[in-house]
């Protein structure tokens, strides 16, 4: 490990100096797995990765049962299968407003 040395606002200090007594573990340690998740978010796939999620994805609709209208809603097929998209009130407002 590197050792490094960082400044916070005096409300971030505390807040995490709290949340590092409730969890019982140090302020260091929040930091490293805050740090940690914003790296995972932030981190683009590799072109490899990318190329193996779009090869996962032939095929798929022979297992839909009655998908004859997969051209129009293949977002909602891939939704169900995957679990990959998720669905924010616009978009339910949007699905209730054509059904």
């Amino acid at each position: 490990m590197i050792r490094t040395q960082i400044q916070l606002e005096e409300k971030q200090y505390h807040t995490l100096k709290e949340m590092a007594a409730e969890y019982n573990v140090s302020m260091a340690t929040l930091i490293r797995q805050s740090v940690e998740l914003l790296i995972e978010k932030e981190t683009k796939p590799s072109r490899e990765e990318l190329k193996q999620r779009a090869l996962a994805v032939i095929g798929i609709a022979e297992d839909i049962e009655g998908a004859t209208n997969l051209s129009e809603n293949h977002d909602q097929y891939l939704d169900e299968i995957y679990g990959y998209f998720k669905k924010s009130p616009m978009t339910e407002e949007v699905e209730n407003d054509t059904h």
